[in-house]
């Protein structure tokens, strides 16, 4: 399966500003992106669709879409409202893809020290 591996610098988040600030610029969101997470969601789940421009980095149907955190137990500590939102809502764009009968195709991958419970 080819996959295409993003990174995330979290090392800028310190809010929600910040937050979708940082996606938005590293995901290539369009300009009327809302800055909150169900915009997030919306703008993830066709991540595998180029044609519906969402994402400037899509990736091509039946391929893997991968957001590289690194350091993520530096921002679980710094920002875990953020980071508890990005995990329950990668899950949740998966869920939606299998819902529409899509496969789904976003993951992550966490580098650092993370704890079992968040």
């Amino acid at each position: 399966m080819h996959t295409t591996l993003i990174g995330i610098p979290t090392k800028q988040i310190a809010d929600w500003t910040t937050f979708h600030e940082v996606f938005a610029e590293a995901l290539g969101f369009p300009t009327f992106y809302g800055r909150n997470m169900n915009a997030w969601i919306d703008c993830m789940t066709d991540a595998d669709d180029p044609e519906t421009r969402m994402v400037q980095r899509a990736v091509q149907p039946g391929h893997l879409m991968t957001l590289e955190i690194d350091d993520a137990d530096d921002f679980a500590a710094r920002c875990p409202e953020q980071f508890n939102a990005l995990i329950e809502c990668t899950s949740f764009v998966n869920f939606r893809k299998v819902e529409m009968g899509g496969t789904p195709f976003l993951s992550l991958l966490l580098t650092g020290h993370i704890s079992a419970a968040r």
